[in-house]
């Protein structure tokens, strides 16, 4: 069985949100093995998986990422749609725009802290579309 869905997440500010639960909410019922692949159709965001318990991970992970890849360099040649949009492409590179989480008993065979996180990288991003694709 392969099954396709397309949703769309509310818009998130600027930072590192746990979405498990939203993803959740938009799978029918799932197989009792197989794979979950998760894409986010946007060039300035990212999926990932990470901490799931204690939000001040999710604040770090926004401290390093902005070290990293700053705004407003002076080499940036991309900047007419704002002192974020160049970063977040980057960062957006970093991180990657594609999951792929096994399923096992019917269930997302996550780590117990492991939650599935929408990186939002822009100021004002706006709502993010995402494919859900179950083989199983």
């Amino acid at each position: 069985m392969i099954k396709q869905i397309e949703f769309r997440l509310k818009a998130y500010s600027r930072g590192f949100h746990l979405i498990t639960h939203e993803v959740l909410k938009q799978l029918s019922q799932l197989p009792e093995v197989g794979v979950l692949h998760l894409f986010v159709k946007h060039t300035s965001c990212a999926l990932s998986i990470n901490e799931n318990a204690d939000p001040d991970v999710r604040l770090d992970m926004e401290s390093i990422y902005n070290r990293m890849v700053r705004e407003g360099e002076p080499y940036y040649v991309h900047t007419f749609e704002g002192r974020d949009d160049m970063p977040a492409h980057a960062k957006s590179i970093l991180t990657g725009v594609s999951l792929t989480i096994p399923i096992t008993g019917g269930r997302l065979n996550l780590g117990t802290w492991q939650g599935i996180y929408l990186c939002e990288f822009r100021n004002h991003g706006g709502s993010r579309e995402l494919v859900a694709t179950i083989i199983g």
